[in-house]
């Protein structure tokens, strides 16, 4: 995600904007409309991740050349790949399956396969470096598998509700951490990761999700208020948490933005690294308890 601190000008905040309003629209409408749509959309988002991170990982560093080659070695390319084919094939496993996280076996191995190969594929070329590759391949491919389940919820329904309140809280997290980080400075959160990051801006993401929280659900009209807002509060911590993680990735080979693919936004990765580990998140407490978390809490 940006840095809480940062100021994009006014032509770039435009960009931002229409990038958004072009966006959301059609993310909600899969969301809505589910499978085959949204599997689609977690596809093609799974693919464009893989892409971002191989092509950062494939960086070697020079400092003449600030920026990764645009085009990835053959060997870089199967990471995106085996990430497609991994999800394709899960989706038709997992298809009818009861539980709410893809925990069947023969998803876990064909994702710790395709972890494998991608590591075996890597390997000539990049030697110690190429264990970056696996990690990629389970960093993109677990969220999308834990998203596709959260939507399609087969013990409670509740799949388009628990998808907006998790998209509502991450939203809510971003904005709140970006205006209290900007208007309230302070002491840094994790400078040798993220130098904008405040403890502020930590804290203005935590309220604002647990207005998030309030609000989902007063709209849905079941959950515990104060138990949503709680919950809500403490996702907001692992959302800035995946966050960090992504931008500590992003560091360690020297990369500003994982891509340019959303003008103004910058890459995909860029977008969702807090939404990977909230769905994540979420969907274990889904499966430990029994149901979506908005139909026990």
């Amino acid at each position: 995600m940006a840095p809480p601190n940062s100021r994009p000008g006014p032509s770039n905040l435009v960009t931002r904007i229409l990038s958004a309003l072009v966006l959301i629209p059609v993310v909600a409408a899969a969301i809505w409309l589910g499978r085959p749509w949204f599997d689609a959309l977690v596809i093609l988002f799974a693919g464009l991740m893989a892409w971002e991170w191989a092509r950062i990982a494939g960086r070697r560093r020079n400092p003449d050349d600030p920026t990764p080659a645009a085009r990835l070695p053959v060997s870089d390319w199967a990471m995106p790949g085996l990430v497609l084919a991994a999800l394709a094939v899960s989706i038709l496993l997992v298809e009818r399956a009861p539980r709410p996280l893809p925990i069947d076996l023969p998803v876990w191995l064909l994702v710790l396969c395709g972890a494998l190969v991608a590591l075996i594929v890597a390997w000539p070329a990049h030697r110690r470096r190429a264990v970056w590759f696996p990690l990629g391949l389970l960093y993109v491919a677990i969220p999308s598998l834990a998203l596709l389940r959260l939507r399609d919820d087969p013990v409670t329904g509740l799949g388009i509700e628990t998808l907006a309140w998790i998209l509502a809280l991450v939203i809510a997290t971003d904005t709140g951490a970006y205006i209290a980080g900007r208007s309230i400075g302070g002491p840094k959160l994790a400078p040798r990761i993220s130098p904008n990051k405040t403890w502020a801006g930590l804290l203005g993401g935590v309220a604002a999700a647990a207005l998030a929280g309030f609000l989902a659900a007063w709209w849905l009209d079941g959950p515990s208020v104060w138990n949503l807002m709680i919950l809500s509060g403490l996702l907001a911590v692992i959302e800035q948490a995946g966050d960090l993680v992504e931008s500590a990735f992003k560091r360690r080979f020297g990369m500003k933005d994982s891509s340019h693919i959303i003008p103004g936004h910058g890459g995909v990765l860029d977008r969702v690294d807090g939404l990977l580990t909230v769905s994540v998140a979420v969907a274990l407490l889904d499966y430990f308890g029994k149901g979506s978390v908005l139909s026990w809490l």
